[in-house]
């Protein structure tokens, strides 16, 4: 099938950004050349997108998700988190390994692999387990679970503990070409804790956890990344502390990559008393003074990936007390209209935010993207103006656990390609 896409503003990050016209041709990008009008040109399309006043991209990824799959698809399945995602402007996420089987062993990466390419939807590619149960004590065999596909390792959800056992990890995962991602947390210093240390926990008389929780085990896996030379990826950053050893790590030449999660810059615990356990995610929402360096680690380059931490959990689970209530909130469907706040304070240029939602998550994983003759048609169509409300009864997501229900924003995705089949189209 021969399709045109025509009319956009095409931003590819540090290759191309203007208004140009995409050819594509078997799935694949044929050509990208200025605007033509031509009418022997476009006689020869079976399909004309009309992108104007629209942007145009490389297809987003997001290199943080939970699928729950297998093991709890009352929260999410692999099918219903892949729509979810297509209907955001994912072409391509990334599923944490905390499923039941855990994603420890060759088979079931390739169980998550086999089910996503029947749903027909988002591409997937899975991370597996640093460690066998993600119990902290044996190595999983990255080289076998990098050949079933896995694209990294991690026990998010879970830190590793042992000091030993996280220089092993790193080592084993330089060898095998796959790089580390850290879930930064002390559990002893998070004890009872269920939301951010400070003032709203004491006026809600709940248990806090201090920032040096998170803090405290980013510095050693930054040391043991000096010590290493392993590529390190640190996941959900969301205190000042962490921004500035990231940052002063990258200083020193390291390699050292880092995301955050739409909330964790849009929201601060003050937002807790409000949104209750809508709002209870780990590691917690922060202070104030916590969001603003989490932005600015964004606009000079600490934070070089926004990913949703979309993390499933059914209506029962969260309708209940605070404390008892699971961590997490879903974000594919909320993350486009999110990040664009970004470009329209200032904190991001739309190409800088795109740099973090394609290009970023791209290079850390090695993944094949980007808007180039030869490569797949994977591409993301993105309508800034759009006004809307946030709607949770209306996800592909099973779950509606989010703080942003009822939100007003601007901007979505209209079309979402894959491979050169539209898996989601609302433009009209």
């Amino acid at each position: 099938m021969n399709i045109l896409i025509t009319g956009g503003q095409v931003i590819d990050p540090g290759l191309m950004n203007d208004h140009l016209d995409i050819y594509i041709a078997d799935g694949k990008i044929k050509e990208i050349r200025p605007p033509t009008a031509a009418d022997n040109v476009l006689e020869h399309f079976d399909q004309i997108i009309d992108a104007s006043n629209k942007i145009v991209t490389p297809g987003l990824i997001d290199m943080h998700v939970h699928l729950r799959e297998p093991g709890y698809e009352y929260k999410e399945t692999i099918a219903s988190g892949c729509k979810a995602a297509a209907c955001s402007g994912f072409t391509s996420i990334c599923p944490m390994p905390n499923t039941n089987p855990v994603n420890d062993s060759p088979d079931v990466t390739k169980y998550i692999i086999d089910k996503s390419i029947a749903a027909h939807s988002a591409r997937i590619y899975p991370v597996a387990a640093i460690s066998t149960g993600l119990n902290g004590q044996a190595l999983c065999d990255y080289s076998a679970l990098k050949e079933a596909g896995a694209v990294a390792v991690t026990d998010d959800g879970f830190p590793v503990k042992n000091s030993l056992l996280m220089r092993r990890a790193m080592e084993n995962a330089k060898k095998a070409e796959l790089p580390i991602i850290s879930h930064s947390e002390d559990l002893d210093l998070v004890g009872d804790g269920v939301m951010n240390e400070g003032n709203t926990a004491r006026k809600m008389g709940l248990t806090g956890i201090p920032n040096a929780a998170e803090s405290i085990m980013v510095m050693r896996d930054i040391a043991l990344c000096a010590l290493t030379e392993a590529p390190l990826h640190i996941a959900h950053v969301s205190t000042a502390e962490s921004v500035r050893a990231i940052r002063e790590a990258k200083k020193h030449g390291l390699p050292v990559t880092a995301e955050t999660a739409p909330h964790y810059f849009t929201l601060t615990d003050a937002d807790v008393e409000t949104y209750r356990a809508d709002a209870k995610m780990n590691p917690p929402l922060r202070s104030a003074i916590d969001r603003e360096a989490v932005r600015e680690g964004l606009t000079d380059g600490t934070i070089d990936v926004i990913a949703t931490d979309h993390a499933p959990h059914s209506k029962d689970e969260k309708n209940t007390d605070f404390i008892h209530a699971p961590n997490g909130i879903i974000g594919l469907e909320t993350s486009v209209p999110l990040s664009l706040k970004l470009v329209e304070t200032g904190v991001l240029s739309m190409e800088a935010l795109l740099y973090k939602m394609v290009s970023a998550p791209s290079n850390i994983l090695g993944l094949k993207s980007g808007l180039k003759a030869g490569n797949p048609a994977d591409i993301t169509i993105i309508d800034p103006a759009a006004d809307y409300t946030i709607d949770a009864s209306r996800f592909r997501s099973l779950s509606s656990n989010t703080p942003f229900d009822g939100w007003q924003v601007r901007g979505r995705a209209v079309l979402t390609m894959v491979e050169g089949v539209c898996v989601y189209n609302q433009m009209t």
